[in-house]
């Protein structure tokens, strides 16, 4: 098999494991996808204040998301790999339920747009960097204002 062969297989299944921690880990809540596809000396990037680091912050980060958001539910866009690298384009969906930010629930469907760039060795994840579309998420759940309201705001006051 030649390198480039070789790359391929991996970025491949690199693709399939990205696939897994996103539909069966962060969709449907198996913890177990992480213990299986996640380096012990997993780095994440995207730091959520008071979560343990590691895998463990991880799973954590994952309950707290069903318990605000129950029935939340992840589409892949798009993934691409190269090498060692999976960059991966999904969106989130769910009704929320329960206590975000000290808000309760406000039985508002969101959509989350994510942007993720996970880093492998060997089959498992090394490291990874998250970009969640928080701020869109917090203007659905009307904790910010929306640029249109802004807007109006400011041509009103004139």
């Amino acid at each position: 098999m030649s390198t480039r062969q070789s790359e391929g297989n991996m970025a491949e299944r690199n693709k399939e494991a990205m696939r897994r921690i996103v539909l069966e880990g962060f969709g449907e809540g198996k913890l177990q996808v992480f213990d299986e596809l996640f380096a012990p000396d997993f780095r994440e990037h995207q730091v959520i204040t008071g979560l343990p680091p590691g895998v463990e912050g991880l799973k954590a980060r994952v309950r707290g998301l069903h318990a605000v958001m129950p029935d939340l539910t992840y589409t892949i866009q798009d993934m691409a790999a190269v090498g060692d690298k999976v960059w991966s384009y999904f969106v989130a969906r769910g009704t929320h339920r329960g206590e975000f930010f000290g808000v309760p629930g406000t039985g508002k469907v969101v959509t989350i747009d994510v942007m993720d760039l996970t880093r492998f060795e060997n089959g498992k994840v090394v490291e990874h960097w998250g970009v969640p579309d928080r701020f869109g998420m917090l203007e659905q759940l009307g904790l910010l204002p929306s640029p249109r309201q802004q807007a109006a705001g400011r041509a009103g006051g004139q």
